[in-house]
């Protein structure tokens, strides 16, 4: 059974840090690229950062670059997104992404995790 548990999401001042997890199970972790997406209230869900498989390219939204960063660990089949200077604009729903694109494309999503940046 595929599973994408993500953890972290928290209620944070404007200019904190959170790091979020997200823990995969069920699939070769290893040889999927991995993101994070965001959907605020009312607005459509948003590419926030992606990481190859092997963890050697990221690549990040224009509006977290410099304040976020993607990382994994494939061998705790974890990926986490760091996530510092937070703005109330950052206050999203937060799902986690794996995708495969072979003879089969697959794409299996977490159940997602409330970051909410308020004073």
């Amino acid at each position: 059974q595929v599973q994408l548990v993500e953890s972290g999401g928290d209620l944070v001042q404007p200019g904190g840090s959170l790091r979020l997890s997200c823990a995969a199970s069920g699939f070769t972790f290893s040889r999927f690229r991995m993101s994070w997406y965001r959907q605020a209230l009312g607005k459509e869900r948003e590419l926030v950062a992606t990481i190859t498989s092997a963890g050697g390219s990221t690549n990040y939204a224009d509006s977290v670059k410099g304040r976020f960063t993607i990382s994994r660990d494939n061998a705790k089949n974890t990926v986490y997104l760091q996530m510092n200077t937070l703005k109330p604009e950052d206050t999203a729903v937060y799902y986690c992404n794996a995708a495969y694109s072979g003879t089969v494309s697959v794409n299996y999503w977490g159940q997602g995790t409330q970051v909410t940046v308020s004073s």
